[in-house]
């Protein structure tokens, strides 16, 4: 196993969850432990790489990313009134049919219900993601060519 696979390794059990994971085969052993803070910040707090035949100790610590407190703010509580569409699945946001075509929707764009609002490219598929409902486009919350996981919230819409 190489150094890529195990920074590989490591990544997928930040992102898991797990509290701890050790990996055995017949020329090393991995021991892979997370601690509840470093799984808050995505982070891993100790990782231990054995040989067999010589036993080696090297901590890797992974930066954490810094989580900034939020307080709800006057934009945050007008928000509520405004219908969010969230994206229905992991892939690739698009607000334009191809590069050489104008976006969708843009701030301030009147649409209907079942008018196209983006793209989303999943494993080489693209997806039209469509409004349910109609209205005015408040806010686009996602830049173009972005990655997006399920249910991120794409766009505001007010319906009145």
């Amino acid at each position: 196993m190489d150094i890529k696979e195990i920074q590989n390794l490591i990544k997928f059990v930040a992102k898991s969850g797990a509290s701890e994971v050790k990996l055995e085969t017949g020329d090393f052993k991995i021991t892979i432990k997370t601690t509840p803070e470093s799984l808050a910040n995505e982070g891993i707090a100790v990782v231990q790489h054995l040989p067999v035949q010589t036993q080696v100790s090297q901590p890797q610590i992974v930066e954490p990313k810094q989580v900034a407190a939020t307080t709800p703010t006057k934009t945050e509580s007008d928000d509520s009134k405004y219908v969010t569409i969230k994206s229905p699945m992991i892939g690739t946001f698009y607000r334009k049919p191809s590069p050489d075509k104008p976006p969708f929707v843009e701030v301030g764009s009147e649409i209907k219900a079942g008018s196209t609002l983006c793209v989303i490219e999943a494993m080489k598929l693209f997806n039209e993601i469509e409004s349910e409902v109609s209205g005015r486009v408040v806010k686009i919350l996602v830049d173009d060519s972005s990655p997006v996981e399920f249910d991120q919230p794409l766009f505001l819409i007010d319906p009145s």
